[in-house]
């Protein structure tokens, strides 16, 4: 499996430009507050059906745009 860091900036960006708070944006993606700022923080690491999610709701953004692949873990 492929492990993947979220972009905090890009996520951070999203919701500045839809006006959406981190519980807001977490709603949407569909995972609790908790998960989202660890995610944005990079102590956790999304899932593929996540990724998917994220992808879906953060449109247009792209897979290169929102992620990192980390590579050797």
């Amino acid at each position: 499996m492929v492990r993947t860091r979220i972009n905090g900036m890009a996520v951070y960006d999203f919701m500045a430009r839809n006006n959406l708070s981190q519980k807001e944006w977490a709603e949407r993606v569909g995972i609790s507050q908790c998960y989202a700022s660890q995610l944005v923080c990079g102590t956790r690491c999304p899932s593929p059906r996540l990724r998917r999610r994220m992808l879906l709701v953060m449109n247009p953004l792209e897979f290169g745009e929102l992620f990192a692949v980390l590579r050797g873990e």
